[in-house]
């Protein structure tokens, strides 16, 4: 590929490279999914409020549609597990809406920042993943 750059024109190689830069770029997106709406999820009024909340507090360590990681555990598909991957521990939402009050491990607790309330509506979205 150098050698025939090498060849080209300066004004040309320019105009390759470009392409090729362009040509990269195009297809690294193809892995970017646009992300859906509530309604196109089909949340109802208590997951969709879930959701913002996980927006806001969740999703800079928990991956809500991917199997990839962030500094915590991915969120998807976790009420189709019977155990949380890294504690062992049952999935269900008493466990769950112990962890989002009070922390555990690395993770902070959100009892300072969210209600009984919109734990219950985080709980409710995380159904949904």
């Amino acid at each position: 590929m150098k050698r025939i750059l090498n060849r080209l024109s300066p004004c040309v190689r320019g105009l390759a490279l470009v392409a090729l830069a362009a040509s990269a770029l195009a297809l690294s997106a193809c892995d970017v999914e646009r992300r859906k709406s509530d309604a196109e999820l089909g949340l109802n009024p208590q997951q969709a409020a879930g959701r913002k909340l996980y927006d806001n507090y969740c999703d800079r360590c928990h991956e809500p549609y991917s199997s990839r990681g962030k500094k915590g555990p991915s969120m998807k598909g976790i009420y189709k597990r019977q155990y949380m991957e890294l504690s062992g521990l049952p999935v269900n939402d008493d466990r769950m809406f112990d962890i989002i009050k009070y922390g555990r491990s690395k993770m902070e607790g959100f009892n300072h920042v969210m209600t009984d309330d919109q734990i219950r509506d985080l709980i409710a979205y995380l159904h949904t993943l």
